[in-house]
């Protein structure tokens, strides 16, 4: 999901979750607008928005080359799993070991959170374009108020309703014009690509108590790795070793994937929260939908239709009300 690494992702709820709770009990201090760190952190943050899009864009890319999604996201965990592995280990370094518990919840942020995400989406996308999987990837917010309305029975404003309703009508008028020109299969790829979302929401509606001990980078590290090496038994259980015999360019977009699109926009996303603050991290964050577009466009050649603006123009318009509604509700 998104990347995993906060995928697609699928990261920028990560970053407008944390900017629900009050500055001191995340440890971020306020960024006065006179900093000097502000311009740098808006570039992050914009660039980090940006890469974390085109993992879309690489996966459709590869899809033209024969490879499978089972191939495709073990290649991508490969080249990745370093990377994660280097943060699990650095984030550790002089804290307290990890309990039976702490690993349990691990693993289990790990399995749904970016192996089960992962390849929910990776597989949705050889249906649909990256325009209509980038539009649905971007309700999760919506999704994680929603569990938790179901399972802690948090309460919802009428002004969130009014922006998720305005959201998932975008959401629904680009799956309705993409259905009506490609087909049935458009159907299976959003349902694909919309547990993906649901699954990716449920690790970010259980991972605040671990967020909160181990701490965010430490808890991407670990969990990444344990979905790194998911995705690499999938890959073992499922198919022939020969089957990772594929097109150059696959390998070569697979470790674009990993780093530029995955490792990268992590950290240049935490990045940019250090220095702006998680809620403005959070709304230069709706740049993801529309590079998305543009790039489907330029890179792919996909239609870019009047239906496509205006539905992405109502979710993005939509996830803004629905993301300021939720940060006035703590102030």
């Amino acid at each position: 999901m998104w990347p995993p690494a906060t995928r697609a992702a699928t990261a920028w709820w990560r970053v407008s979750e944390s900017a629900r709770k009050p500055v001191s009990s995340r440890g971020v201090k306020p960024v006065s607008h006179a900093t000097p760190h502000a311009a740098s952190g808006l570039l992050f943050a914009v660039l980090g928005a940006i890469a974390f899009s085109g993992k879309a864009i690489i996966v459709k890319l590869a899809y033209r080359h024969g490879v499978d999604a089972v191939t495709l996201i073990m290649y991508r965990m490969l080249f990745a799993l370093p990377l994660f592995a280097l943060m699990a280990w650095w984030s550790s370094r002089g804290q307290p070991a990890l309990t039976r518990r702490d690993w349990l919840g691990v693993l289990g942020l790990g399995f749904s959170g970016y192996y089960l995400a992962s390849f929910l989406d990776f597989a949705g996308l050889a249906f649909i374009s990256a325009s209509l999987e980038r539009l649905i990837i971007y309700l999760t917010p919506t999704l994680v108020l929603l569990l938790s309305l179901l399972l802690f029975g948090r309460k919802v404003q009428p002004v969130q309703l009014l922006g998720m309703a305005v959201s998932y009508a975008g959401v629904l008028l680009v799956f309705g014009q993409e259905a009506t020109a490609e087909g049935r299969d458009v159907a299976w790829g959003s349902l694909l690509v919309f547990l993906s979302a649901i699954s990716y929401a449920l690790y970010l509606t259980y991972s605040g108590e671990l967020v909160q001990r181990l701490g965010s980078l430490r808890l991407v590290g670990l969990a990444t790795s344990v979905a790194c090496v998911l995705c690499l038994l999938q890959f073992v259980l499922l198919r022939p070793l020969n089957a990772a015999s594929v097109a150059l360019p696959v390998i070569w977009l697979s470790l674009l994937n990993a780093t530029l699109c995955t490792a990268v926009p992590v950290l240049l996303v935490m990045m940019a929260i250090e220095r702006i603050g998680a809620g403005a991290t959070a709304q230069i964050g709706m740049v993801g939908p529309v590079s998305t577009i543009l790039m489907g466009v330029l890179v792919l050649g996909e239609p870019f239709t009047l239906w496509v603006a205006a539905g992405t123009g109502l979710v993005v318009a939509g996830i803004f009300v629905f993301s300021r509604s939720a940060r006035a509700s703590v102030v």
